[in-house]
């Protein structure tokens, strides 16, 4: 029976590419400095989904909203735009090419994080047009060499039925993140976000690839059957 330890978030059936999101945080209408949480902490939950195989991302964990300057709402700030820092459980569905580096998982279930150089948001709008490039295959691997200095990102792919109720774990310390499953650390990484970030739960229909070879490019997948996550028993804890 649902109670307020759950959570049903759901993307409806949809034949068109509509971005199709559905979210839960903590960040509001919050400046980024004002996020809630920083380490030592501790974010564990239940979680399953509707199919393995769904169209674009879904996922729980911690970040700091960089992309709000694009996608914010009525109740969020349009928050000036800033590089990725995130600790997280992150699925990517195929279409999806999501690191900067050639060495890691790019998609599918992952434990990932981000520590991005801090940058002024000012210097980010001016160099803001720059990115443009990456939609042109001659110009796009040079930026993405470039965007690889700037964010750090560590990544290890899971193997497991998603499908199924398992409990996941994110162990944000200051110098340390572990992720651990159903009781048993899985992952950890010396790669670590700086404070504060925020909580995420997400799903959505949306892709985004920067491959190796070839261009950027981004959109939205139509979803033929309805996708879901769902969220019970979460707990925030401090050490």
């Amino acid at each position: 029976m649902p109670s307020e330890r759950y959570w049903h978030l759901e993307v409806p059936t949809s034949s068109d590419r509509t971005y199709r999101l559905a979210q839960l945080d903590d960040h509001g209408g919050q400046p980024r400095d004002q996020f809630l949480w920083k380490p030592p902490i501790v974010l564990r939950l239940n979680a399953r989904v509707s199919d393995e195989k769904l169209p674009g991302t879904w996922g729980f964990g911690f970040w700091n909203d960089p992309f709000s300057f694009l996608l914010g709402g009525d109740r969020t700030i349009k928050r000036l735009p800033t590089l990725p820092n995130a600790a997280w459980f992150f699925h990517a569905s195929p279409e999806n090419y999501l690191s900067f580096r050639d060495d890691l998982p790019a998609n599918g279930y992952l434990a990932a994080t981000f520590s991005s150089t801090k940058v002024h948001p000012g210097m980010l709008l001016l160099t803001s047009p720059a990115l443009g490039l990456t939609l042109l295959p001659p110009t796009a691997q040079p930026i993405r060499k470039g965007l690889r200095r700037l964010v750090c990102q560590a990544a290890s792919l899971i193997q497991v039925n998603v499908t199924d109720w398992h409990t996941y774990s994110i162990d944000w310390q200051g110098s340390i993140v572990s992720f651990s499953m159903d009781g048993s650390k899985i992952w950890q990484t010396p790669i670590v976000p700086p404070a504060p970030l925020s909580l995420v739960i997400w799903i959505d229909n949306q892709y985004a690839s920067l491959p190796p070879r070839g261009r950027l490019r981004y959109g939205t997948l139509p979803n033929p059957v309805p996708a879901w996550l769902e969220v019970r028993d979460l707990e925030l804890m401090d050490h």
